[in-house]
């Protein structure tokens, strides 16, 4: 049985020293898969996605409009390419989860891509819409592990407000509301308890989610950008027809604001 005395002793907040570099980097693992599998090196698109939910990967292999790369070093995932406008972006999906998330943008980041955006499905707190939309994550409640090994213990992780102002300005145009505003990342999503969504509807947090937190923290820590939309597709089971997402399953919608995005990371760069 746990000592209560023992509360405040997790190793989560222990032993962590942000400024010193880390044994094991995302470059070894890359170079040593890259050995075994006898692939060559070949840098990733420079904009990258996080697809989640895998629909927009589907979708697009679907319709015959991504390639896998079979020269992607990563032992846990596939990347595929596709364009888009004639620009060239590099795919990884079913990266569910902050600490997944993260594993997958440090191998990106280490094989050339420049910039990554993730677009995760979440559930409604703060009504802003009928489901589906968006929600441009402008800040994420930090209610998860993997944050807090890349930035001091704090509330929330956010995105860099250098790209938040341009990355508005383009999605005014993509076809389904796109709201500026907080989210909840969480290691759990089945301890979504009403005492754990009161807090966040308190602080008027507009979804819940499990990645943008970590990917936020972990851009800081690294100055690289990263940018995060939480597709609102459900109110957390609590309806009769939830987690839907439109036509093609929501991966149109998801295309333009991963365009509109990419647009906008351009033009700031």
């Amino acid at each position: 049985m746990t000592d209560p005395s023992d509360a405040d002793a997790s190793p989560l907040f222990e032993a962590k020293a942000f400024d010193e570099p880390s044994v094991f980097a995302p470059s070894a693992l890359l170079e040593n898969a890259r050995r075994q599998k006898e692939l060559p090196e070949r840098s990733v698109p420079e904009v990258c996605v996080l697809d989640p939910d895998g629909d927009v990967v589907r979708r697009l292999r679907a319709a015959g409009e991504a390639e896998q790369d079979e020269t992607w070093p990563g032992y846990h995932t596939e990347l595929y390419r596709f364009e888009r406008g004639g620009e060239e972006f590099g795919i990884v999906g079913c990266a569910v989860g902050a600490s997944f998330a993260v594993l997958v943008a440090e191998q990106l980041f280490a094989a050339g891509c420049e910039f990554l955006v993730s677009v995760t499905s979440s559930g409604r707190i703060v009504p802003r819409d009928d489901p589906p939309y968006f929600v441009l994550v402008e800040r994420a409640l930090r209610d998860e592990g993997t944050s807090h090994h890349y930035r001091p213990a704090d509330r929330y992780a956010s995105l860099d407000p250098e790209l938040l102002r341009p990355v508005e300005r383009e999605c005014e145009a993509v076809p389904r509301p796109v709201y500026t505003g907080a989210s909840w990342t969480t290691d759990a999503p089945f301890r979504e308890t009403e005492t754990a969504i009161e807090r966040a509807r308190s602080e008027g947090i507009l979804a819940v989610e499990m990645e943008a937190a970590a990917l936020y923290a972990f851009a800081d820590a690294r100055d690289r950008p990263v940018v995060c939309f939480a597709h609102v597709t459900n109110q957390m089971g609590q309806t009769e027809e939830e987690f839907e997402k439109g036509d093609a399953n929501g991966s149109e919608d998801a295309l333009a604001v991963i365009d509109a995005a990419a647009a906008a990371w351009r033009a700031s760069d």
